[in-house]
């Protein structure tokens, strides 16, 4: 029995994106959706998706359950690293001082960077440490809801 690749990626593909956008998150799949998502006033969280093992494994999880806090993003948008490439690259425009990494999470303000989670800050630890840094961060730079 053999096992075609291309389809259990699609799969791993498919339920990666589907866990995402079921958290409450809007996926971007082209650089013009990038640019109107990140030109709207207040905070947003760009979730950068990956199928990396472990660490999407947590950034995931970490994802949804952050934003049961007080103080949360105005915006949540993903873009899916190694699937849409185009997003993905635009968006990564907007994270400036920062090498690409995914899985990640960067807020921004205003369209500006003021926080970002990269993939070290994510493999290795657990989904509640990477809620907690998450978190943190919309403590610093979010607004109640």
């Amino acid at each position: 029995m053999s096992i075609d690749f291309n389809l259990f990626m699609n799969d791993v593909v498919r339920q990666a994106r589907q866990e995402i956008v079921a958290a409450g998150y809007q996926e971007l799949k082209s650089a013009e959706e990038v640019d109107e998502a990140l030109a709207q006033k207040g905070t947003t969280l760009v979730m950068v998706n990956s199928v990396c093992g472990c660490a999407g494994g947590i950034a995931r999880p970490a994802a949804a359950h952050a934003l049961h806090y007080d103080k949360r993003p105005n915006h949540l948008v993903t873009v899916f690293a190694g699937q849409d490439k185009e997003a993905t690259e635009r968006a990564r425009s907007y994270f400036t001082g920062f090498p690409p990494s995914s899985p990640s999470f960067a807020l921004l303000k205003d369209g500006k960077i003021c926080e970002m989670i990269e993939r070290h800050d994510i493999e290795g630890f657990g989904p509640m440490d990477v809620v907690q840094k998450l978190q943190n961060a919309f403590e610093k730079h979010c607004d109640e809801l």
